[in-house]
């Protein structure tokens, strides 16, 4: 058999499909990667979201330091206040 031509229509109309062909492969693999990127990304929204939530619930349920310090260093004061009164 004969080799087509490149001025060939067939042969431009096989070398076209062959090259739609690698195109949509191409295609589908990013589109693959795309909606793996999109997965974990959502993936990672969710965690940082829980431990949002963890770390504010930490943050209500620990002591409120400088409070108790005011509130000791004035219940020192008035109980050195109270001794020196009563010698």
């Amino acid at each position: 058999m004969n080799e087509p031509t490149h001025s060939d229509p067939a042969a431009v109309a096989l070398e076209l499909e062959r090259l739609r062909g690698t195109v949509e492969v191409g295609f589908a693999r990013v589109d693959g990667s795309l909606a793996l990127l999109v997965q974990r990304s959502d993936q990672s929204d969710r965690q940082l979201a829980e431990h949002e939530t963890r770390l504010d619930t930490l943050e209500r349920a620990r002591w409120p330091l400088p409070s108790v310090a005011a509130i000791t260093a004035a219940t020192s004061v008035a109980l050195s206040l109270w001794q020196l009164t009563t010698r």
